[in-house]
């Protein structure tokens, strides 16, 4: 069951069966991004998710699956893939809060995020050796980006599972928090953005992505980066944020 709240311009996504770890079949995936467009429905400056019980995200759910008629291609390809294409799109600044297992399908739905708080519980790594399987759902790029081919293979190899302490200490995500905090840490978090420039938080977002996916020189960035300022100037944020800083007060920005 995918859970959606809407509070003071921030949409709460909730993974809300924890009986199965939130494990996501076909349908869950559905709901899942159903709930990331009714958000953008709704205009929301910020979006935080996180998954009820004791874990953030199993991955997939293979309870009813049968591997010799298993349409692998019809799962990764026609859902996941572009669940987590729409995630990372998203005009908004995204936090996840993630804790226990966050496995397979699970550790893409982060990868898709653009800010990760992970607790100390958290579970990250490829657990497939055990199932004759490999590290999908963007696993790979991430790890080999942040690890290195060495570690990343040695993790695939022995399914050995990084703690949320060791997987922030390797750059994998952004900070880890005892396991009663980091829902309400990405809250806050989620809820100071949605107060803050939003339009150029985006245009941040958008800049970053083309740097990587582009991989830009320096210089090349730095074009795309006067360009996206060139752009901003023309917001009433901007304009507000200039305003405040020289009348010396705090600005309230509208995301315009």
């Amino acid at each position: 069951m995918i859970d959606l709240t809407i509070a003071d311009d921030v949409a709460h996504i909730t993974l809300n069966a924890p009986a199965k770890l939130n494990s996501l079949d076909e349908q869950a995936l559905r709901d899942l991004g159903a709930a990331y467009d009714e958000a953008e429905r709704a205009g929301v400056r910020a979006l935080v998710l996180r998954g009820e019980g004791r874990a953030f995200c199993a991955g997939r759910d293979i309870s009813g699956v049968d591997p010799r008629d298993d349409d692998v291609i019809g799962y990764l390809g026609g859902l996941v893939t572009p669940l987590l294409q729409r995630m990372a799109r998203f005009p908004a600044p995204t936090f996840a809060a993630a804790h226990g297992a966050c496995l397979g399908v699970g550790l893409g739905l982060l990868v898709a995020t653009d800010v990760v708080y992970v607790a100390e519980s958290a579970k990250i790594g490829s657990p497939f050796a055990a199932l004759g399987a490999t590290l999908d759902s963007g696993g790979h790029a991430l790890f080999l980006d942040r690890l290195g081919a060495h570690k990343t293979l040695d993790l695939i190899y022995t399914g050995r599972l990084m703690t949320g302490a060791e997987a922030v200490t390797s750059g994998l995500f952004s900070r880890v928090f005892p396991d009663d905090q980091v829902i309400e840490a990405a809250t806050d978090a989620a809820a100071v953005a949605a107060r803050g420039a939003t339009a150029a938080f985006l245009a941040s977002k958008h800049l970053i992505a083309r740097i990587r996916d582009e991989r830009l020189t320096l210089w090349d960035a730095v074009g795309i980066e006067n360009a996206a300022q060139a752009a901003l100037c023309d917001t009433d944020d901007y304009r507000e944020g200039f305003a405040a800083f020289q009348e010396k007060r705090k600005p309230v920005f509208r995301g315009v």
